[in-house]
């Protein structure tokens, strides 16, 4: 049986900085997403329908749900996390 087993990012703490760039990859990663399904053949639909290929989710992302950011938010919080803990530095140019 499959146990997950991430990296501990519990100890690391992002500063407003990066907590501003995590936002932007959560945006981009649904823009990433929408994007790959559009390109799929999938549209917008009230309900998730895996045979006619709609999504509730194909809008922009200020329309999403706060659940749906959520997710997103928590990916590319996670992905901060472990690029730090990993030992990277994250800089602006």
């Amino acid at each position: 049986m499959y146990k997950p087993q991430p990296i501990d990012t519990a100890g690391i703490e992002l500063n407003a900085g990066i907590r501003e760039l995590s936002e932007l990859i959560a945006r981009n990663t649904h823009e990433v997403w929408a994007a790959g399904r559009i390109n799929d053949g999938w549209t917008y639909g009230e309900t998730r329908d895996d045979e006619k290929k709609t999504h509730p989710c194909l809008v922009p992302y200020e329309e999403l749900p706060e659940s749906e950011k959520d997710y997103d938010r928590h990916t590319s919080m996670e992905t901060l996390k472990l690029i730090i803990r990993l030992g990277y530095r994250i800089e602006k140019n």
